[in-house]
């Protein structure tokens, strides 16, 4: 009759580490291995699968719902003054962070997080101005405004989203200004986002 394991309160992975030799571990497929052990559910894996509409309308429902639930609550215009605020004071904040998170607060530096195929998840566009002191992106199609419009709640999305693109730039380098009298969020064609470097 064989000895039974004691039962002190290890578990499999650790008596493995302990009893078992190294190389009959690394012989066997972890992934069946470490499995032994119990996951809580909600530490199991998301397994939804969901097209990038799908993400993105998901992702702001509940902030449209509640934006348009204050609007009936106050006067529509203090709601996007208050928007604008809120999201200016957001991306000041972004924008130090990405300049401290990067290598310098350049222009070029600054421009390159722009560049395809960056945002390709989630925007269509193209670079159609490239100097050392100019940059412009045109935007043909958005996720994020085609989110908000088709919620019927583009004003929200503008102030909510759109108007923190300049104080995003500015709070980066001071000396970098964004130009832009088009977006999709407003209804137009594209997006004109323009860069420029101030002296």
């Amino acid at each position: 009759m064989s000895e039974k394991i004691p039962n002190n309160g290890l578990t499999r992975r650790r008596f493995f580490s302990m009893v078992a030799p190294i190389c009959s571990i690394a012989c066997l497929d972890g992934d069946s291995v470490w499995a032994w052990e119990d996951i809580h559910k909600f530490d199991k894996e998301y397994t939804r699968k969901m097209t990038y509409k799908d993400y993105w309308a998901a992702r702001f429902r509940e902030f449209i719902y509640l934006a348009k639930a204050l609007e009936k609550e106050m006067d529509k215009d203090k709601l996007i003054e208050f928007l604008k605020k809120t999201t200016t004071e957001k991306w000041i904040k972004r924008g130090q962070e990405h300049a401290n998170n990067s290598p310098d607060n350049s222009f070029k530096t600054y421009v390159s997080t722009f560049r395809p195929p960056r945002y390709q998840a989630q925007l269509t566009h193209e670079v159609v101005v490239d100097t050392d002191t100019a940059f412009e992106l045109k935007v043909k199609e958005c996720l994020t405004s085609w989110a908000f419009r088709q919620a019927d709640a583009a004003d929200i999305g503008y102030a909510y989203i759109c108007f923190g693109d300049y104080a995003w730039a500015e709070s980066f380098n001071p000396k970098i200004k964004m130009v832009r009298d088009k977006t999709l969020m407003q209804g137009h064609d594209y997006c004109n986002h323009r860069y420029i470097l101030t002296t």
